[in-house]
């Protein structure tokens, strides 16, 4: 009797919980019954994705298949069950229910590996959309055009009032050339794009049809135009062309716009909104993402991050972020505003705290940090944030399309994202973290990072002089063809020019002799493994015409190359 009550009790109590929580997430172990193939990845991939893989060398893996029907379905027909969304990457489903017998029928499934509670129930009288978590975003209206007047120099657009952020950058540099974005397409994940199909500061994308589409992921539904306005000031410190008033960092990109927030409430299924936006962006052949959102502590604090799980590996915002890098993408993440706290909720949140994600800190327009901005993580053995842009007082388009500064790294993250747009597309042989490698050598601490800033504030014009010279290193390699030595021009009467890909550091030797073996002339140079050095002999005029060795040895490697003197 009493083993029968303890029995019941536990029953109620279990009862009890479910009914406390709404969503949860269904892990699976395999795929098996998925329609798809590796094989026929055009079933599941656009043409653009799979490009973007046999471009950058990206196996298409299981990570990339659908998840099984058969799991699916057989989820879908269990009692008061709701399939909100699935997950591929992760292999996981969301459901919505109340059902305690129904977590109990899919836990008894042999394909389910756990389940976890990720939100509470609905609240059926959702707060005003403005008493949320972005309240706080009191815009300072703009007077002046910060420092700019019409069109700077040599500049070819007149910025208007978002010169000082694009110039803090020389990002001028890279639209002088003419990169303004075109040809990529940079996915927007954020809480809602009220008002974007009206703000007359992104009239040009929406006439020229840069939007490329747009989804609700909270709502399920194909309209972003409502809700909270925090993504299309994001996508306005990009998109806005409005010369000499407002022109953003790529005027000329394409771009998604999807909503993953939902900014009256604070759960993990926000996390898992964002990751299968994530996954559609990728599928959809996005480039790039540009993520203005984070997550730390929650309105259910159970759900809460803590600093040790925010680690770059745990939560499921930041393993999505990580698998959207590592299948091409480029992802731009904000670091976070809580910088002014004392405790753990100083450091980055999630999916900032991510290996692969460049996550974007704030300055100000002087280049000091901005106090909000979050901190890296304390003695974790990587750089975060790793670089900041402009994130007080950042000039955005307001709802009727006239210029007033915010603050926040909300914004600083954009502005970040639509300058390295630019710069991959005048580099579009670079893979994401070769892009991302240069934006950081760019920057003005580089050779010392912390935890404020990163590696420092970038530099458009330096990091396209980067990419620029191993772009002129790569052409050499080829011409190279995995020789150490390559010689012209060939034949030769003048000169003699050797272009050599030191094998090893040390001290190298290279001897022109006859072919008697007499040695014509000896260069003798100090060299560093894996560098291109262009060398010259001098002494070609008084040769006689006929056939000549070159030997190279630097004391372990050795090799001959024949050439001719005409």
């Amino acid at each position: 009797m009493k083993k029968c009550c303890f029995f019941l009790l536990v029953l109620l109590f279990a009862q009890t919980v479910t009914a406390q929580y709404s969503r949860y997430i269904i892990q699976l172990t395999d795929k098996k019954g998925t329609p798809h193939t590796l094989n026929a990845p055009a079933t599941f991939l656009s043409a653009k994705a799979i490009n973007r893989r046999i471009k950058y060398d990206i196996a298409i893996d299981s990570a990339d298949l659908p998840l099984s029907k058969i799991y699916l379905d057989s989820i879908s027909k269990v009692p008061n069950v709701t399939v909100v969304n699935n997950s591929k990457w992760l292999n996981q489903i969301c459901i919505r229910t109340t059902d305690a017998a129904a977590l109990t029928t899919i836990n008894s499934f042999s394909f389910v590996k756990s389940t976890q509670a990720i939100a509470t129930q609905i609240n059926p009288v959702p707060p005003p959309v403005l008493l949320n978590k972005f309240n706080g975003y009191n815009p300072t209206p703009v007077l002046q055009t910060n420092g700019a007047t019409g069109i700077q120099g040599d500049d070819i657009i007149d910025y208007g009032s978002m010169y000082a952020q694009i110039h803090i950058h020389e990002g001028e540099f890279l639209h002088n050339l003419g990169y303004q974005g075109q040809g990529i397409t940079i996915a927007v994940l954020d809480a809602g794009f009220r008002d974007y199909k009206t703000n007359p500061a992104l009239d040009s994308v929406r006439m020229k049809g840069q939007i490329l589409g747009e989804w609700d992921y909270v709502a399920n539904e194909a309209d972003v135009n409502m809700d909270h306005p925090h993504g299309m000031w994001c996508f306005s410190v990009m998109a806005s062309n409005t010369p000499g008033a407002l022109v953003g960092a790529s005027p000329k990109a394409n771009y998604w716009l999807l909503r993953t927030e939902d900014a009256a409430t604070e759960y993990p299924v926000e996390e898992q909104y964002w990751v299968v936006a994530a996954e559609f962006a990728d599928s959809a052949g996005a480039d790039m993402i540009s993520s203005s959102l984070g997550y730390s502590d929650f309105d259910d604090p159970s759900f809460n991050h803590t600093y040790a799980q925010r680690n770059g590996n745990t939560s499921i915002i930041t393993r999505g972020a990580d698998i959207a890098a590592k299948k091409g993408i480029l992802v731009c993440n904000s670091a976070g505003n809580s910088g002014g706290n004392t405790n753990d909720l100083k450091f980055v949140a999630c999916p900032a705290d991510a290996d692969s994600v460049l996550t974007v800190g704030a300055i100000n327009y002087d280049g000091t940090i901005a106090s909000f901005s979050s901190w890296g993580p304390n003695g974790a053995g990587k750089t975060k944030p790793n670089v900041v842009s402009v994130g007080r007082g950042t000039i955005v388009a307001w709802n009727a399309g006239y210029p007033v500064g915010l603050n926040g790294t909300s914004f600083s993250n954009p502005n970040m994202c639509g300058l390295i747009a630019c710069l991959w597309q005048a580099f579009p042989e670079f893979n994401n973290m070769e892009i991302i490698n240069a934006v950081q050598k760019s920057s003005h601490k580089y050779s010392i990072p912390d935890d404020r800033f990163g590696y420092g504030i970038p530099n458009m014009r330096i990091a396209y002089e980067l990419l620029q010279a191993e772009r002129v290193r790569r052409n050499y390699l080829q011409v190279l063809n995995k020789q150490y030595i390559k010689a012209y021009p060939v034949p030769f009467k003048e000169t003699l020019s050797i272009l050599l890909h030191a094998p090893a550091s040390g001290n190298a030797t290279l001897r022109l002799t006859d072919m008697n073996g007499k040695v014509i002339e000896t260069i003798n140079t100090t060299v560093q493994q894996d560098q291109l050095y262009t060398l010259q002999f001098t002494k070609m005029a008084l040769m006689a015409k006929g056939v000549y060795t070159i030997q190279f040895t630097d004391g372990t490697n050795k090799t001959n190359l024949r050439v001719v003197k005409q």
